[in-house]
């Protein structure tokens, strides 16, 4: 892997990091305002799962496999 594409994947890592904290800090708001939709609150825990296994695929491509 070159430079460049550890670059866009070390990028793509900041932006997935920082969706799933936003999205982390709006279902907290939901939650606590008592307000919030059931079924809003489960897409947004959904969309937040998705982000971290897409986070985990991104790590995964940026380290280097190593056999024990």
């Amino acid at each position: 892997m070159d430079t460049d594409d550890r670059r866009e994947l070390q990028e793509s890592l900041a932006k997935l990091r920082q969706e799933h904290r936003d999205l982390d800090s709006a279902i907290d708001a939901l939650e606590q305002s008592g307000h919030g939709d059931p079924l809003q609150l489960k897409r947004l825990k959904k969309k937040k799962l998705s982000i971290k296994d897409e986070m985990s695929r991104v790590e995964d491509q940026l380290l280097p496999d190593i056999i024990a």
